[in-house]
């Protein structure tokens, strides 16, 4: 069939046959979006979702899991069980790691007003989740978190040793934290999407603590309800708590402290560039008094083993998110040999520039290794740990 006057056919199916917006059966959008991060975690997804199903009956809810690529399976799992329950949802993640990281792209994933975080290892308790959405609801709160340090709070079987690691970590956050609460590095909790939205461009997302860079990067103070839960046992899998877990947790409270100053690569970088001058000294010394090479090659393996002991260190701690590995870390490491080649030609020819100037040894040499850091930080960010 054709238009009076023109060409344009009418096809049976078209948007004139639809129903219309108001016939058209609406599904209820959900009220409340459970962010629950995984990474080999595949035995514990089923659980998770049983009971939440169990404890949010009569809520409009769903359960977004985000994963970073397990290696066992998990989101693969997640998606056949998403088959069978239309609330459950897989974000999976290809070539990026961090707990904080997939809690905030779990986040942006979901519409509902109200998003509670929590774990998949089943250690958090799931039956506290309808009485948060109620606080929310109910009190003029912005997050309600789950403590393990206000009364009927607690840690499960953790050894002592490990509370009291925790609690130091809890010391130290309370440095960049802008209101009074117990736990701040509590991994379970509530709040509502106004929060996270005012916030989120202030985010690191380094580490695995979200709450803690949602609490130091509000950009106003927060009004946080605080109710007690015993930390529970792992079911199945392994603890992700390792000394690089650590090491992030210390990485982002320094981004909070003095990221608006330096970026904080920047200065771990620089660090480990300084502990390079260490492993060069050590290095000359070694060949020169002990091997007895000349200083031309004592000089030459020096420079070399001090290059390659940065690039390792440093794709081990400053770019542990965009670590390189089997054939890639070969590339990298050439890479990182051509860079700072080129930044060491560099800091001589800018150092000897200012010494010819004004004849201030000390001003030339600074100048000199300030030009070279910026040079291999800079170059390569670029090339050798490109995303």
């Amino acid at each position: 069939m054709e238009l009076e006057g023109g060409s344009v056919p009418l096809i049976e199916g078209s948007l004139m046959h639809l129903p219309s917006r108001q016939k058209q059966q609406r599904v209820p959008a959900p009220e409340l979006t459970v962010i629950v991060p995984t990474l080999n975690e595949c035995d514990n997804i089923a659980l998770v979702i049983d009971r939440l199903a169990a404890v949010l009956t009569n809520i409009n809810w769903e359960a977004i899991f985000v994963d970073d690529d397990s290696r066992d399976g998990t989101a693969n799992h997640i998606r056949s069980l998403a088959q069978q329950y239309p609330h459950v949802r897989c974000v999976q993640r290809i070539g990026r790691r961090g707990l904080a990281a997939a809690c905030i792209e779990g986040i942006l994933a979901s519409a509902a007003p109200i998003i509670a975080v929590m774990d998949a290892d089943l250690q958090h308790d799931e039956m506290l989740l309808p009485r948060m959405l109620q606080i929310l609801k109910q009190d003029k709160c912005d997050i309600v978190v789950g403590s393990r340090y206000v009364e009927g709070g607690g840690f499960g079987d953790w050894t002592r040793s490990r509370i009291n690691i925790s609690r130091f970590g809890t010391y130290l956050s309370r440095t960049i934290c802008r209101v009074e609460i117990t736990d701040p590095m509590s991994g379970f909790f509530m709040l509502r999407r106004p929060v996270f939205e005012a916030a989120v461009r202030r985010l690191s997302g380094e580490g695995f603590k979200i709450l803690l860079d949602i609490l130091a990067s509000s950009p106003q103070p927060l009004r946080i309800k605080e109710i007690p839960y015993q930390f529970g046992k792992r079911q199945f899998g392994e603890s992700k708590l390792d000394t690089l877990v650590a090491w992030e947790f210390i990485v982002m409270i320094a981004d909070k402290l003095i990221g608006h100053i330096l970026p904080v690569r920047f200065v771990l970088f620089a660090l480990v560039g300084c502990l390079g001058v260490l492993v060069h000294l050590v290095a000359l010394w070694s060949a020169l008094e002990i091997v007895g090479l000349p200083f031309v090659w004592s000089q030459t393996l020096a420079t070399v083993a001090a290059m390659t002991s940065n690039f390792f260190i440093n794709n081990l701690f400053t770019y542990r998110d965009l670590r390189l590995k089997g054939w890639r870390m070969l590339r990298g490491l050439i890479s990182f040999y051509a860079i700072c080649t080129i930044g060491a030609i560099a800091n001589v020819g800018i150092a000897t520039y200012v010494f010819g100037s004004n004849r201030a040894w000390w001003l030339a040499g600074i100048a000199g290794v300030l030009v070279a850091a910026v040079w291999n930080y800079a170059i390569s960010s670029i090339f050798t740990w490109k995303r």
